[in-house]
């Protein structure tokens, strides 16, 4: 069950019942999600272009970034927090809401077990409301004792996670499959920071890589399994990643 955010505000009016989130989490719209430190955040730039990419394409309307950030500002004021995970749902009209909860911790994610299911995500380059699909899959490999769905298609080819990004190591580049998938904050910095390419990848190619690993607005974790090939923690790899991830300058929400 979801533990209900701290705060919740509409086009910058508070919100009293926090029983929205659920309603907030469906229908037709896209979101973001981040995590502030001491009213900075990482990739901050990035998010606001996302946001304001999205809402062109599903609305035809622009969203500024500085009307974002106000809003983020005023949630996390009224809030009282300067460290939060956050989260902004943009809906029809370029109507805004943003969630502020407790932060995600910080350091290292712990290894994670994943299992492949057979499923892309519609219009995966937008991080749409309402997923079903992923959340079901999601669903079905937690309740199978693993830590995260692996999305492929009939054919074997990976996408993504359901609520992941996941990048390959052939002992040269991180390999981030080219299918179809959402670009992540995460996987943008990192791949601007390391060497990074894009291609193919499949189940069948799996055993050819040295290490795996996963990222998303909380976490980077090493993958230890994906079904029955199992990958090694390479502590060198994830010391480079999280080495990279960290010196990104973080940009703060109030201008």
């Amino acid at each position: 069950m979801t533990t209900p955010p701290e705060h919740i505000e509409i086009d910058g009016a508070p919100a009293a019942d926090p029983a929205l989130l659920a309603t907030l989490m469906n229908g037709f719209g896209h979101f973001t999600a981040m995590q502030v430190r001491d009213g900075r955040v990482r990739g901050l730039g990035a998010h606001l272009a996302r946001l304001d990419r999205s809402t062109r394409e599903l609305f035809d309307r622009e969203l500024p970034g500085g009307r974002v950030r106000e809003l983020i500002a005023s949630a996390l004021a009224a809030a009282g927090r300067r460290d939060a995970s956050v989260r902004v749902y943009v809906y029809g009209g370029a109507r805004v809401a943003v969630t502020v909860a407790l932060p995600a911790p910080d350091g290292p994610g712990a290894p994670q077990r994943l299992t492949a299911v057979d499923y892309w995500r519609p219009a995966a380059h937008i991080k749409h409301l309402g997923g079903f699909g992923q959340a079901y899959h999601r669903a079905e490999a937690l309740r199978a004792g693993y830590d995260e769905a692996l999305l492929t298609s009939p054919l074997g080819e990976i996408s993504e996670g359901a609520i992941s990004n996941i990048a390959f190591w052939d002992g040269t580049s991180l390999v981030w499959p080219s299918a179809p998938c959402l670009e992540g904050i995460t996987m943008t910095l990192l791949s601007g920071a390391l060497e990074s390419v894009r291609r193919p990848v499949t189940r069948a190619d799996l055993p050819g890589y040295r290490a795996a690993l996963v990222t998303n607005a909380r976490v980077i974790a090493p993958v230890t399994a994906i079904d029955g090939t199992g990958f090694a923690v390479d502590e060198e790899l994830m010391a480079r990643v999280r080495a990279a991830y960290d010196a990104v300058e973080a940009e703060a929400v109030a201008g």
